[in-house]
């Protein structure tokens, strides 16, 4: 007989911990709002095992550093005007007890097993409900463009439209009709904490947003593709819940044309936003083009998309004209670190590049529904590519050929993270000779950095370089 392992749902987290005299608690907790520890039913206040005075208040795990250099700086100023700022280290351990089912039981039932699915179902369900209100299994293998696994439903609603939280960011999307994993939590946070607030970011995979939101919520600008028209749709209701649409700019093409269509110098002004058609959403997300209101057609750069979020229309639209006062521009940085850090981290630096200011105004006048959108030029400069679909996203690294035209492009050139499986039978290098060979030019820079095993001879890895001037217009052949 199989015994349930609870040891095999514990995680260890090594988070930092501000030591906070007992009195600022509350003025505390409003000033580091968004930076503080963010999991349901874990309170970030913790008794000070040395001092009855004071308290431990559990810093995000998006903080990495003591210096919480994550922090915006006239946040950490306000903290030092009311105490000495102590960060400690502090280990957060969620144990079998903590972790909730949400409400879909997602199962993977072996062939053995198969006659018993429905008996299987119904206990999980009678003795879950009403946390669990929908079983479901995972039916056949997954052979669809768009990755995402079919189901049938064994028991409860057939619901399937659920909300998750992870790193203090929600994400609404229907299992049944985009990709999830949560046991990439861990891979979304250690990339993120690679990007530097005003680094701009493209997503070429982007899925719901798992690493679009997070990073757009510590001030990247991020330009995110998906190829699954339900997948963009959950990407712009999460960044709307999230509160971060003016950071990011969401597509539906197909990788390749994606990342040519971005970073290729326009013949003119226009962007990949000036498309031809009206997307108009329903509420279940299904996705009709129509041609557009000859009215709307004009030499100004300008997409239109009509959604339906609960029940109300919302009109979004994105011009190079200022529609109404932004939050966020684009201004030349001003601030650097050191160049050294960064290479070390994976992470770019350049005085050239664009980064984020935020508006001085509070109280700014809001536009309801309209995406107040970012002035990034992504042929002059991109610090971070993510391609998360290991199954393909090698075989997209041609596409970078010629893309780039040097004499416009400003900085270093961006780092490529490249998720891929890497087989019992596979190496490394075989990996990096594979890139080589569809980019045409030497990787000087690899960092290979194992993500996990997905089966016993089958691991995925994240595959990151700086991409090779080679590459670029300038030098290719």
């Amino acid at each position: 007989m199989e015994l349930l392992d609870e040891a095999k749902f514990v995680v260890n987290l090594n988070l930092w911990a501000l030591r906070v005299p007992r009195e600022y608690c509350k003025r505390v907790s409003r000033i580091l709002n968004g930076y503080l520890f963010d999991r349901p039913r874990i309170k970030p206040v913790k008794e000070d095992p040395e001092s009855d005075r004071s308290r431990y208040m559990l810093m995000s795990e998006k903080i990495q550093n003591a210096d919480l250099s994550e922090v915006p700086s006239a946040k950490v100023s306000e903290l030092k005007e009311l105490f000495e700022i102590q960060a400690v280290p502090y280990k957060l351990v969620l144990d079998y007890s903590y972790w909730p089912a949400g409400h879909i039981a997602h199962l993977n039932i072996t062939n053995e097993l198969l006659p018993y699915k429905d008996v299987i179902a119904k206990v999980i369900y009678d003795k879950n409900f009403p946390r669990i209100k929908t079983i479901v299994n995972k039916v056949g293998t997954i052979e669809n463009e768009y990755r995402v696994p079919k189901f049938e439903v064994l028991a409860g609603d057939g619901n399937m439209i659920t909300e998750l939280r992870q790193y203090g960011a929600v994400f609404k999307l229907d299992y049944g009709k985009v990709y999830w994993n949560s046991r990439l939590e861990h891979e979304h946070l250690r990339l993120i904490s690679k990007f530097q607030p005003g680094d701009v970011i493209c997503d070429v995979f982007a899925g719901v947003g798992p690493f679009a939101i997070p990073a757009a919520q510590k001030g990247c600008a991020v330009y995110a593709n998906d190829l699954n028209p339900d997948s963009v749709w959950y990407l712009k209701v999460n960044a709307e819940v999230n509160k971060v649409p003016s950071l990011i700019k969401a597509y539906n093409l197909d990788g390749r044309k994606f990342i040519s269509s971005l970073m290729a110098v326009p013949s003119a002004e226009s962007s990949l936003d000036s498309d031809n058609t009206i997307e108009k959403t329903s509420r279940n997300g299904e996705v009709h083009h129509q041609e557009p209101n000859e009215n709307l057609k004009s030499n100004t750069s300008v997409n239109l998309r009509l959604f339906l979020i609960a029940g109300k229309s919302i009109a979004v639209i994105d011009s190079s004209e200022q529609l109404c006062m932004k939050k966020h521009t684009i201004l030349p940085c001003t601030e650097s670190v050191s160049d050294k850090k960064h290479e070390e981290n994976g992470t770019t630096n350049s005085s050239d590049k664009p980064c984020l200011a935020k508006s001085k105004k509070r109280g700014t006048a809001k536009c309801a529904g309209v995406s107040q959108s970012f002035n990034v030029k992504p042929w002059e400069h991109i610090d971070h590519v993510i391609m998360n679909l290991p199954a393909s996203a090698l075989q997209f690294l041609n596409a970078f050929r010629g893309v780039i035209n040097k004499k416009h492009w400003r900085g270093s050139l961006p780092w490529i993270h490249c998720y891929c499986f890497l087989r019992s039978n596979e190496t490394e290098d075989l990996i990096k000779m594979e890139a080589e060979a569809l980019l045409g030019a030497s990787i000087q820079e690899a960092v290979f950095h194992r993500v996990r095993d997905v089966a016993p001879n089958k691991a995925m890895l994240c595959f990151s370089f700086r991409l090779p001037e080679e590459v670029c217009a300038d030098n290719a052949g």
